[in-house]
């Protein structure tokens, strides 16, 4: 069985009460899986028609994980369909890609995937009407009534449990032209013949989408870690490549956070040269596009 520990649980309020961020922030960095342990009372956040005031507990996976500036931990759900709970799924199938910051701020995007058109234009839009849920604490909100609308808010969950899984190994690590600086191909390709899962952590993933957010700020320094789930070595060349899991990208800022324009929804095939092709598509059209770059990368094994 997987050994998963708590590194840092929060309150109702956000208030630490156990662990550390600094705990939550190495283990990401370490290659960690997180995920998060909520509570919630079924009519104050599922139904709040309904009478049943049982407590539920909810544990989701986050699949990419962000490091910022070295000391702030971000997760994205990334496979995630919205749910009616506990009858079946939601009204109408989209992604469900919610983000949670650390300090328990969260976030939700949903590109709609069943083609009905929408004609809203793009920007900030008035809040929506939680009346109902005083748990819930919007922030602010962008794109309502477009194919992909986004917003930053809080509920007030009974408690937050950061949960991490620190079986993963770094094996390799190099700079964007592919010069080895820690560990060794060797090792990768070793592993990999044994079986192992891999994981990538890419640094500066993101940065163009800082550039488009405000074209007059530097991207911050940011790491993202996804999971290759599918692996090829070439032996002659010494070329080890893959392709990610789905990969959430967000204009880096502390807290993270979505709003128009900022993201972008995707998959990557990084190679150990340094080179990363990217297939992104826009939330709000669904079109893709194709690009590429050169990245320093870190290869987790477990």
């Amino acid at each position: 069985m997987a050994r998963w520990s708590n590194a840092l649980e929060l309150n109702e309020r956000r208030e630490k009460i156990g662990g550390s961020e600094t705990a939550l922030c190495a283990a990401v960095r370490g290659g960690a899986d997180l995920r998060i342990e909520t509570a919630f009372r079924h009519n104050e956040h599922v139904d709040t028609s309904s009478g049943s005031r049982e407590r539920v507990r909810e544990v989701s996976e986050f699949r990419v994980t962000y490091v910022l500036d070295r000391r702030w931990t971000a997760g994205f759900m990334t496979l995630r369909q919205p749910v009616d709970i506990p009858v079946g799924f939601g009204a109408r199938p989209s992604l469900s890609l919610f983000l949670y910051n650390h300090n328990g701020q969260q976030a939700i995007a949903r590109p709609y995937l069943d083609g009905k058109p929408a004609a809203a234009k793009y920007g900030a839009s008035p809040p929506d009407d939680h009346g109902g849920m005083p748990k819930y604490h919007q922030l602010d909100n962008w794109d309502a009534g477009t194919n992909a609308p986004s917003s930053n808010f809080v509920y007030d969950f009974d408690v937050y449990r950061f949960w991490v899984n620190e079986e993963w190994q770094e094996v390799l690590a190099h700079d964007a032209d592919g010069t080895v600086t820690a560990g060794s191909l060797a090792a990768l390709a070793d592993a990999f013949a044994s079986g192992c899962e891999v994981k990538v952590g890419i640094a500066g993933l993101c940065a163009d989408l800082a550039s488009r957010a405000d074209a007059e700020v530097e991207a911050m320094e940011h790491e993202v870690f996804v999971q290759v789930g599918f692996t090829y070595y070439y032996p002659d060349t010494k070329l080890f490549l893959g392709e990610t899991h789905p990969v959430v990208r967000v204009n880096p800022a502390i807290p993270l956070r979505y709003a128009s324009g900022n993201w972008d929804y995707g998959w990557l095939m990084p190679r150990t040269d340094g080179y990363v092709a990217m297939l992104l598509f826009d939330p709000h059209t669904l079109q893709s596009t194709r690009k590429e770059g050169h990245f320093p990368i870190r290869w987790f094994v477990r």
